[in-house]
């Protein structure tokens, strides 16, 4: 297809005749189907609400149509109406738009769909099994009509995928505001999701799919990779490194998949289980993982080759995570360092397979027999835990990757609750990492797309941030100095670790004088043609700010209020008026529907004093809105942090909590 033929065909919205019906394709990792919860009457309301996008004319054909998938896929994803061309991140000049800004996300949009980069692309679901961009093919159309023909004084509103329309703003609005499950309260239960979602009326946007700014894999690789290196710094000498020591995890899809790739960089033998077949051949064939593994004896034996001559490899093996955790404590394999990264956000419609079940029995189960299903999960995560409470026993580093494991293992009944009957007995990686060491001093997950799609810009902005980075690190406190090391060291490495999956981008840790300084560093070098076209700017929602999280990203507020969602909602409004391109807030991302509140941003950098003026107001803010809120918890490292910034920037005055002492707190009777 021509680049005239893909503009005219985004620009034709929803065709003026019906298309001709698809077939789905034959070797699609499809989704699973959906549970069937909706009664009749509800059925015949997902097909009204489907039929709305289309012409009077075609609903009698269409409602039959819809109707099947609805049986089939317990959804209405209008595959008759996906595009013809090619999903993949184009070069910005491509996009027909009146607005550059629109462009950009045009292609962000697009990246998210790369069949490369999405886990469900049929079903336009990036990751997570169930992190969708949109609901439905007519929405996509729909949007990126919109896009293409909107102005700089318009902003396009996003309803949990559903484009409702173009609206009068200004060119420092925003132009693409997005919600993703933002539900009543009493109404973001799990069964809500699958209820609301079967009627095409909400979506599960998880953190970057449903915000357009999923950058593959390697958006995890690079948090992994400091989580892990932290973690065997726990439980290393200090001069020891992680060669040849053992990390046990689980999934391989479009976020887990990162784990053996962060266990490569980390210096360790990483075996990372995982059901699906496609999804582990899928992360083997793009050089993610080093060795495919399908039966346990062979896998304990390489495994003990490995730990014999101290190796650095990554070990994608087929099969059920509960089961390596059992066998490898029946066959003394000792393992340092342990987690668990299964989408249990999701644990009832495909996030989790229990043990004793084959992928296949599962998903049949999943659709025809749910009850049964949820009781296979619960059993299977009180075996997991129960293993995995035996190697801890024998001094293996066990931490919750805010995926939920322990708060379902714990609504399961498992042994996994503290001495208190109150806390897990496992912390998650934020409690005990990220943080105090990262969130708390305001580093986060910046990332950055060159919308050229030239790898030589993407080389240039490397260059760029590390000298950035070197620069600052030559003035910074000792308090951060591991900090700029760790980021320095992984943009370093970052092109020869192969990152790239899908557009051209990159992820680093920095803080809020981090990330002002290497944007506005890239903003100069789009000015002056260093870059041959502009850069997007983005971060993942898990960040110092983005989001309230009880059991992820706030789990170390101490003070009651990891419960509350003030701080996101704030971060999305604030961000809004302070220059970001656009921004969304969501229900569910990471750790599970109605568990937690988390925002993010796009900004594009034309070159233009424009974009100079609004990333220094709005990353200062993305940033330091979330260290105040963490000051005032008592967190020592976040008081650190915003104190140094209010003596750099006088406008800043933020309210510093007293800290009271213990004897007044211990002598009172209640």
């Amino acid at each position: 297809m021509t680049t005239l033929e893909f503009q005219q065909e985004i620009l034709r919205g929803i065709p003026s005749e019906l298309p001709a019906k698809k077939a789905y394709p034959k070797n699609a990792n499809r989704a699973p189907k959906r549970k069937d919860i909706l009664s009749k009457d509800e059925k015949k309301l997902a097909v009204q609400n489907a039929l709305r996008y289309f012409p009077k004319a075609w609903h009698a054909e269409l409602a039959l149509e819809f109707a099947q998938e609805l049986k089939e896929y317990g959804r209405i994803y209008m595959y008759r109406f996906k595009p013809s061309y090619n999903l993949y991140a184009r070069p910005i000049s491509e996009y027909p738009a009146k607005s550059a800004q629109a462009a950009a996300i045009m292609l962000m949009i697009q990246n998210n769909l790369d069949p490369f980069v999405a886990q469900h692309p049929e079903e336009l679901i990036t990751y997570g099994g169930n992190g969708a961009v949109f609901q439905n093919w007519g929405q996509y159309v729909l949007t990126m009509q919109y896009l293409a023909t909107m102005t700089e004084e318009q902003t396009l509103h996003m309803y949990s995928g559903h484009p409702m329309g173009l609206f009068p703003s200004s060119k420092d609005a925003p132009r693409v505001v997005v919600t993703n499950g933002m539900m009543i309260p009493n109404y973001s239960q799990q069964d809500d999701w699958e209820k609301f979602n079967a009627l095409g009326v909400t979506q599960y946007g998880q953190m970057t799919a449903g915000s357009y700014m999923y950058i593959g894999p390697q958006g995890i690789v690079h948090g992994t990779t400091i989580t892990l290196m932290n973690a065997f710094r726990k439980v290393l000498d200090r001069n020891d490194n992680p060669n040849g020591k053992v990390f046990v995890t689980s999934g391989l899809g479009g976020m887990s998949g990162a784990q053996p790739k962060a266990g490569n960089i980390a210096g360790c033998i990483t075996v990372c289980a995982e059901v699906n077949v496609k999804a582990a051949e899928k992360r083997h064939e793009q050089g993610w993982a080093d060795v495919i593994i399908k039966d346990m004896p062979t896998l304990i034996s390489r495994v003990q080759e490995a730990q014999k001559n101290k190796e650095v490899v990554s070990i994608a093996f087929v099969g059920n995570i509960v089961e390596v955790w059992e066998e490898f404590d029946k066959a003394n394999v000792y393992i340092h360092v342990g987690s668990d990264q299964t989408s249990l956000h999701n644990p009832w419609s495909g996030g989790y397979y229990p043990a004793g079940l084959t992928y296949e029995e599962s998903n049949d189960l999943i659709r025809n027999n749910p009850e049964l299903f949820k009781e296979k999960v619960q059993e299977s995560l009180k075996r997991q835990a129960s293993a995995i409470n035996k190697h801890t026993e024998k001094g293996t580093y066990f931490f919750d990757y805010g995926n939920a494991f322990l708060l379902e293992a714990s609504r399961a009944g498992a042994d996994i609750m503290a001495e208190n009957g109150i806390d897990f007995r496992y912390k998650s990686y934020v409690q005990d990492i990220l943080g105090p060491m990262c969130f708390d001093y305001g580093f986060g997950p910046f990332r950055w797309v060159c919308t050229s799609g030239n790898p030589e810009d993407l080389d240039k902005t490397d260059e760029i941030a590390m000298r950035v980075l070197a620069e600052i690190q030559e003035n910074a406190p000792e308090e951060i100095q591991l900090q700029m090391q760790d980021n320095i060291t992984w943009i370093k490495d970052a092109k020869q670790n192969k990152m790239v999956v899908g557009s051209q981008a990159r992820i680093l840790y920095a803080d809020a004088e981090g990330r002002m300084k290497i944007a506005s560093a890239f903003n100069d070098a789009v000015q002056n043609g260093t870059l041959s076209a502009p850069v997007v700017l983005g971060r993942d929602h898990h960040d110092v700010s983005g989001t309230d999280s009880p059991y992820r990203e706030t789990s170390n507020i101490y003070d009651g209020s990891k419960f509350t969602a003030d701080m996101s909602i704030h971060n999305v409004i604030g961000d809004s008026f302070r220059g970001a391109t656009w921004v969304s807030i969501h229900n569910g991302g990471g750790v599970g529907w109605g568990e937690v509140s988390n925002g993010g941003f796009g900004m594009l950098l034309d070159g233009t004093s424009d974009a100079q003026r609004k990333l220094e107001s709005m990353l200062f803010y993305d940033v330091n809105n979330g260290i105040a809120r963490r000051g005032w918890a008592r967190n020592d490292e976040a008081l650190f942090a915003i104190k140094r910034e209010m003596k750099r920037s006088p406008n800043l005055k933020v309210t510093l909590p007293e800290m009271v002492d213990g004897d007044i707190l211990n002598n009172l009777e209640f």
